[in-house]
């Protein structure tokens, strides 16, 4: 049985997003529109221009992102929502340290006329927290949120 469309269109955007991301942040500036919102680690930016900003000064100019996981579902006005967990690994880190593990949600809406999808929402979050048991790791991640001018290790638990 063939995929349904909202997998296909999900799981593309995925490998191009990324592909593109590891290559040439600036380039993703297509995906976005000024109606976009993006939150990295807690921090909200909207419109094309201040999310391009911010993906291009991130503290770090070399990263591999290895997804392990995609799950697509379909929203109203024929979009697609796009969940992914992987590993990202960071340049200047010793080749012995494990990946950070990551999780990103994109809401693609699609373009007039049927042209293809735009970032209308895009929630990027690094996975640490209770789970971690190595302090190391924590560590890491701390590093790369404050570099990146936000950190979101002190979030209450159970509140709305």
């Amino acid at each position: 049985m063939a995929e349904p469309p909202f997998e296909q269109v999900g799981k593309a955007f995925v490998q191009h997003y990324y592909n593109t991301f590891d290559t040439n942040r600036a380039a993703l500036a297509s995906l976005y529109q000024d109606q976009s919102m993006f939150s990295w680690e807690g921090e909200k930016i909207q419109g094309q221009a201040q999310i391009i900003q911010k993906l291009t000064s991130l503290p770090f100019q070399q990263v591999a992102h290895q997804v392990t996981s995609i799950d697509c579902h379909p929203t109203a006005g024929d979009g697609v929502l796009v969940f992914v967990c992987g590993n990202l690994k960071v340049e200047g880190e010793a080749a012995d340290r494990p990946p950070l593990k990551y999780s990103q949600s994109f809401v693609l809406s699609p373009l007039p006329g049927g042209a293809g999808y735009w970032v209308l929402n895009d929630i990027f979050r690094l996975n640490y927290g209770n789970t971690i048991s190595d302090a190391t790791t924590a560590e890491r991640c701390q590093g790369l949120s404050q570099a990146a001018g936000r950190w979101g290790g002190e979030r209450a638990v159970g509140r709305w």
